[in-house]
């Protein structure tokens, strides 16, 4: 496994040889450290059979490379991974690459795990999005899959981040979905340039495109109720309206004074209380909260 990068190989399972060094250890230490060694042996898994849902633990500590098992591990036990997502690439003759296939990664594995675990705040710390891709050895053999993970680089956590659809509240998906969507056409359009005096048209489409997520988001909570929750869109309808001033602002000087009171709505804190009324994770974020504490 390449963490940050991970790949396949072909060459399947690697061997597992445990060393048990007896010394001044207990006979009872000797044969627990055995059984430990021979469960971690029967738990390998060739990185070609993971699916969905699987959690892991990695077998190198790696940052990139090639990886050819896993420790597969009860979703129970303390894990540093669970595959949460899973697409294939398109067919061709010829292997495009690594960079290529890790582009196209970066951006299908953060869509492939939102379905999976669309709460993000519902993560936890330290969580991120890495994935196995295929080598050139392998897609030499037919390998086009992607498996894209949530994994932890230090430490472990315990159970599924599987959002359980049954046990699920009334409205959480469709709130979900709809502020997923505007986070995302917000830090997905984000202009390179620095300012907005450098790049107006850049910022102006970021604003039409928030302005649009808004709207969609706006319409999903029509039907979602509670009291928090209208307070909620209340407040959007008027960032909304913030987001499209800016989208048609004439000038850089008419564009800030939208755009301030625009970013400013879509605070995450403001979505702490409709959040507790619909049964979902409370905590902002610490990466999400930097941003707007500025």
């Amino acid at each position: 496994m390449a963490v940050g990068t991970p790949s396949r190989s072909l060459r399947g399972i690697s061997a597992v040889v445990a060393l048990l060094a007896v010394g001044a250890v207990g006979c009872s230490e000797v044969v627990d450290s055995a059984k430990d060694g021979a469960e971690k042996v029967a738990r390998q898994r060739s990185v070609f059979s993971l699916n969905i849902g699987d959690c892991y633990n990695p077998n190198s500590k790696a940052a990139e490379g090639e990886t050819f098992s896993i420790e597969m591990v009860p979703c129970v036990e303390p894990h540093q991974g669970q595959v949460v997502g899973e697409f294939k690439l398109d067919d061709g003759n010829a292997f495009p690459g690594n960079e290529a296939i890790w582009a196209i990664a970066d951006e299908r594995c953060p869509a492939e795990a939102g379905k999976y675990a669309p709460d993000t705040w519902a993560l936890p710390a330290g969580v991120d999005i890495f994935y196995y891709t295929p080598t050139k050895e392998s897609w030499a053999t037919g390998d086009r899959a992607v498996s894209c993970t949530y994994t932890k680089e230090k430490g472990t956590f315990s159970g599924s981040l599987k959002l359980d659809a049954a046990a699920a509240k009334p409205g959480q998906s469709e709130y979900l979905k709809g502020a997923n969507a505007v986070y995302e056409a917000l830090w997905t359009t984000q202009p390179e340039a620095e300012t907005v005096d450098d790049d107006l048209d850049g910022y102006k489409a970021q604003a039409k495109a928030v302005a649009a997520a808004l709207d969609a988001h706006l319409k999903g909570l029509a039907t979602v109720e509670g009291t928090e929750t209208g307070k909620l869109r209340a407040g959007l309808e008027k960032t909304a309206a913030h987001w499209k001033k800016a989208a048609n602002a004439a000038d850089v000087d008419a564009f800030y004074v939208s755009y301030d009171p625009a970013f400013t709505g879509l605070d995450p804190n403001k979505t702490v209380a409709a959040r507790k009324e619909l049964g979902l994770a409370t905590t902002v974020p610490a990466d999400e909260a930097e941003v707007w504490a500025g």
